[in-house]
């Protein structure tokens, strides 16, 4: 993917609705690229990392031949999509809407 496509990919993500932010971190954890402040980048970089490396470590754990493509954080406020690749992960923060919630309720 190039870099022109890279941009226009996050643009894209930004736009969608919903979405607070979102940020790129090393496998090292440290922020790449952000849609948003340095201290609030540097709070989910600390703590997605980890996580990832974790569910990335449990999924191999069960099963060396598969490989982890995507975590899902909901909470009552927001939603943390984490998307990891060999050397990088991206990390989109969206707000939980009112149509999201009776999704969530009705199930």
């Amino acid at each position: 993917m190039t870099t022109s496509e890279v941009e226009n990919t996050l643009q894209r993500i930004s736009l969608h609705p919903g979405v607070m932010g979102w940020l790129v971190i090393n496998n090292q954890g440290e922020p790449i690229k952000s849609s948003m402040d340095i201290p609030t980048t540097q709070l989910y970089a600390s703590e997605f990392a980890p996580l990832a490396h974790f569910a990335h470590s449990a999924v191999r754990d069960m099963d060396p031949q598969n490989e982890l493509r995507f975590i899902r954080v909901r909470t009552n406020k927001m939603e943390f999509m984490v998307a990891p690749d060999n050397e990088y992960l991206l990390i989109v923060i969206q707000k939980v809407t009112s149509h999201d919630k009776d999704v969530i309720s009705n199930e």
